[in-house]
């Protein structure tokens, strides 16, 4: 028996996606899909960050929020936010006002221009240079899926080491799953290749 559940349109999916609409949609749709770009995955990094200690479903129902009070994750746009917009922000409670993780986005933004000034497309090679190779052998169940890996605990060592922050391996594991660099979709799921 997989972990895997019939949606009402006739779909096997992993379990957890139809805990929820904006789940099913996010299963369906990005998890697991290959994401490449600079900013696509600065604004995964810095989301993945807020949700540490929280559920991913409240990031996703504020994802609306985030991406309005951090300019759709413009890394110079972001990276150019003063004391007004960081209050601002931390009034708004459409987001996760912890001013530890707003201004560690700020940071972020900055470092990731450091990064990808005269080299675009940098941030992106460097977070898929941590990519595993792919499983030889599909997973039956989220039981089996691993919170870190050599790959995550390795690609947040180097990111701290550059000094980024929010970047633990459990949560650069999820930002693995969520941008495809793994495929944690179990057997029996329409989305497992």
């Amino acid at each position: 028996m997989t972990d895997t559940i019939v949606g009402e349109d006739g779909r096997a999916r992993c379990r957890w996606a139809l805990a929820d609409p904006e789940y099913l949609r996010y299963h369906d749709e990005e998890w697991g899909t290959p994401l490449h770009g600079d900013r696509p995955l600065f604004e995964k990094m810095c989301l993945e960050g807020f949700q540490a200690g929280l559920s991913w479903i409240t990031i996703l129902r504020k994802r609306p929020a985030f991406r309005a009070v951090f300019h759709e994750f413009d890394p110079e746009r972001v990276a150019a936010m003063g004391d007004d917009e960081i209050e601002a922000a931390m009034g708004n409670v459409g987001i996760i006002r912890n001013r530890a993780k707003i201004l560690s986005t700020i940071k972020n933004a900055k470092l990731t221009l450091e990064l990808t000034q005269d080299s675009p497309g940098a941030l992106d090679q460097l977070m898929w240079s941590f990519a595993p190779a792919p499983r030889t052998k599909r997973l039956t169940s989220m039981s089996q899926v691993p919170a870190v890996t050599d790959e995550s605990l390795a690609m947040s060592k180097e990111l701290r080491k550059r000094g980024f922050g929010f970047v633990g391996p459990t949560t650069m594991y999820a930002l693995m799953q969520s941008a495809g660099m793994v495929d944690d979709h179990v057997t029996g799921c329409w989305r497992a290749n």
